[in-house]
């Protein structure tokens, strides 16, 4: 399996960055990665119904619709992102979500699984997940709040019942996000541990966790076809609000 401790943190980028090793590398992947404030919402999501358009608006944050489904959420530096990228026949997503409990578990935190595949801890949600296939080749991927503004996540997250009523929606049904108390998980950790500490145990741990486990890091070829990417599709206002294209 590569592993990516991955340094950028234009969330465009990113999320062009994960369809491109689902779509163009036929090796395994586990990445490591942080946006900007931003907030992403699921590919079938209604960004007038998931988003405070007014306050992201004001704060410079960006929104970005991603490859997969699932509900919308806030990522800062406070956030780390986990993406696996797997070949198979016969996706089990549950086994990535059980890597990052016994992850957790090696450092002190038990945190338990609900039914869609978020992890919390004392009730709080500290991990909300999203998943796709393409061809032979599955992702999954997965926040996890370490030391997050939660005051900015839950501005950013609560759309105005005028905003939705403003805009005519393309589409009768769009997945809406189940909303969920959150928690940092540094609440739980000792005193003093920094998120790019705990960076730095995340990804020696996924790095040691097989014989044929190795660091990649992108050549400039993989930067060139990135950036083409997410110029051509995740920055673009089609792509990210105007989702008349689903079906």
């Amino acid at each position: 399996m590569l592993c990516i401790n991955n340094p950028y943190t234009d969330a465009y980028f990113n999320l062009a960055t994960e369809e491109y090793l689902l779509h163009s590398f036929q090796e395994n992947v586990f990445m490591l990665w942080q946006n900007e404030p931003s907030v992403i919402i699921g590919k079938h999501q209604n960004v007038w119904a998931e988003v405070n358009l007014d306050f992201v608006r004001d704060h410079c944050i960006k929104v970005v619709r991603r490859y997969s489904g699932g509900g919308a959420v806030y990522h800062d530096a406070g956030n780390l992102n986990f993406t696996f990228i797997e070949n198979s026949d016969n996706a089990d997503f549950n086994k990535y979500l059980i890597q990052i409990q016994h992850f957790l578990q090696e450092i002190g935190i038990n945190a338990e699984a609900d039914e869609r595949r978020g992890l919390n801890v004392d009730g709080l949600k500290i991990s909300g997940s999203a998943q796709c296939i393409h061809k032979k080749r599955v992702m999954y991927h997965a926040t996890l709040l370490f030391s997050t503004d939660l005051s900015s996540l839950n501005l950013a997250l609560t759309s105005s019942p005028t905003q939705q009523s403003d805009v005519a929606s393309p589409r009768s049904v769009y997945v809406k996000s189940v909303r969920s108390p959150v928690t940092n998980i540094k609440e739980y950790l000792s005193d003093g541990i920094q998120i790019n500490d705990f960076k730095r145990e995340v990804i020696n741990y996924f790095l040691n966790g097989g014989s044929h486990n190795k660091t990649y890091t992108f050549s400039r070829e993989d930067l060139s076809a990135i950036k083409r990417l997410s110029e051509e599709k995740y920055s673009t206002s089609n792509w990210n609000f105007n989702a008349s294209y689903l079906k």
